[in-house]
């Protein structure tokens, strides 16, 4: 049994990608010796935990089989648990997440939310382990197709909270269910920054920890690119996401999932100590 993990202050997951094709490092870490060196380096720069992904999910991409998950995965998840390293898997097949789990994983992430596999609820339920559910509408391969909204902030809060509840009907226990907006996931730029903008409110109606993943993804390169202009590659946008980091920290995310860790490390500790600072009473913070 594995409980959810509580920090002083927001917590910094450390992003390791063992794929070929991945939009912010493009395959960098594919070679397992590479990755397990890369999370071992993101712990001693910061991480409070290590996300370990074997299958892209950035836009467009097709699902590789599982076989080739599994070798991607396991060995690396093995590596860092046995360092001591505090893992979390990155995956949408239940198969995946149960070898991660046995191999020392503690965190299941799956950026479907168990839509993409129904075993994965089952599985997670029976592991009593905590489980990330984000909002998800189907595959990379087509997401952007989907990226229409009326109003999305009530619609991700509508869309999510029935995903939570459905996770918890299936036996998740609710304490362990952590919540993630999917920045990047069927939205474009201008809804992204509606959801960050709306983290308190999310947090509040969707009553669970928030897991924010903006690191490098396309709508930062928007905001910074001027008009005309060519956005910024993926790595130009790291001190973006820390940024980020900071308003979500100070927002009350439980965790910020990044590439570069130093930054987004300092960043949370900053706006801890500004929460810290901060008068719980009518003319400062209220909780």
């Amino acid at each position: 049994m594995a409980g959810l993990a509580e920090y002083h202050r927001c917590a910094v997951m450390g992003v390791v990608n063992v794929t070929p094709d991945s939009f912010s490092d493009g395959g960098q870490w594919f070679d397992a010796e590479k990755a397990v060196a890369r999370g071992l380096d993101l712990v001693a720069t910061g991480a409070d935990l290590v996300d370990v992904g074997g299958e892209s999910t950035r836009p467009g991409a097709l699902r590789v089989d599982e076989a080739e998950e599994l070798r991607r995965v396991v060995p690396v998840v093995r590596a860092l648990a046995d360092a001591g390293v505090v893992v979390s898997v990155d995956t949408m097949r239940a198969s995946v997440a149960e070898r991660a789990l046995e191999a020392g994983a503690a965190l299941v992430n799956d950026v479907s939310g168990g839509l993409a596999d129904p075993a994965m609820v089952p599985m997670v339920a029976a592991a009593e382990v905590p489980f990330v559910v984000m909002h998800w509408r189907g595959p990379s391969v087509d997401m952007h197709a989907k990226a229409e909204y009326a109003d999305v902030v009530g619609e991700v809060l509508r869309e999510l909270g029935d995903r939570v509840r459905a996770v918890v009907a299936g036996g998740v226990a609710p304490e362990r269910v952590i919540v993630d907006p999917g920045l990047g996931f069927a939205k474009n730029a201008e809804h992204d920054l509606a959801l960050l903008a709306a983290l308190p409110r999310l947090r509040a109606e969707l009553g669970r920890p928030l897991l924010v993943a903006a690191s490098r993804k396309r709508f930062l390169g928007r905001v910074l690119a001027g008009a005309g202009q060519t956005p910024p590659p993926p790595r130009g946008r790291d001190a973006a996401s820390a940024a980020v980091s900071a308003l979500a920290a100070r927002d009350g995310a439980w965790a910020v999932r990044v590439h570069e860790v130093a930054a987004s490390a300092d960043a949370v500790r900053v706006a801890q100590a500004l929460d810290d600072a901060t008068p719980d009473t009518p003319a400062g913070r209220t909780a």
